[in-house]
């Protein structure tokens, strides 16, 4: 199988974030297969069309980041039953200019993690809405909604409940199979 470059794009900023942790998780139980590389979406400035004459450095090298990637997997954290504003900037910044979407086409999967029992669920759903826009491919099944993350994880930042981290690799599974899928289309 060929070794895919999958961009992670994490939509807390928190340091100690439950999605970064989750991410980090995944990267360590990715297959073989995928390159998992996070992408930082702190510092990027907000979306304005009156900048797209002349983008931010910062723009220009995070498209060119999406661009590069053969797949996308995105963590979010649920604000207000949505996702994160600088998560939505992020779906932003990569869709423009009009006609040049860094999105396009790509297979992603989606995973929301949450302290909370309801899992993220309307921030998992609202992403996946932003991302048929812009024409990404996510994957429906498995579906991976992950709650009470406050106990999933020590110290130190490592997963130690051994169901979620059979449910993430299974997941992880099913996305390398979605991704090559896509790749061979």
């Amino acid at each position: 199988m060929k070794k895919y470059k999958i961009a992670v794009i994490v939509g807390s900023l928190r340091k100690e974030s439950f999605n970064l942790k989750t991410a980090k998780a995944l990267m360590a139980i990715a297959p073989e297969s995928l390159s998992l590389e996070l992408l930082d979406i702190a510092d990027l400035p907000m979306f304005n069309e009156d900048l797209e004459a002349t983008p931010p450095k910062e723009w220009v090298a995070f498209r060119k980041q999406i661009i590069a990637a053969d797949g996308l997997l995105f963590l979010t954290p649920e604000y207000n039953r949505s996702v994160p504003g600088v998560l939505k900037n992020a779906i932003d910044v990569g869709s423009r200019p009009y006609g040049q979407n860094s999105w396009d086409g790509k297979p992603a999967a989606i995973v929301s993690v949450s302290i909370g029992n309801i899992s993220g669920f309307g921030a998992n759903h609202h992403l996946r809405q932003s991302l048929v826009f812009v024409n990404v491919n996510t994957m429906a099944q498995p579906e991976a909604y992950i709650g009470g993350a406050a106990a999933l994880f020590d110290d130190n930042g490592k997963l130690t409940d051994d169901s979620t981290k059979d449910f993430l690799k299974n997941f992880m599974g099913a996305f390398e199979k979605w991704v090559d899928t896509h790749a061979k289309q």
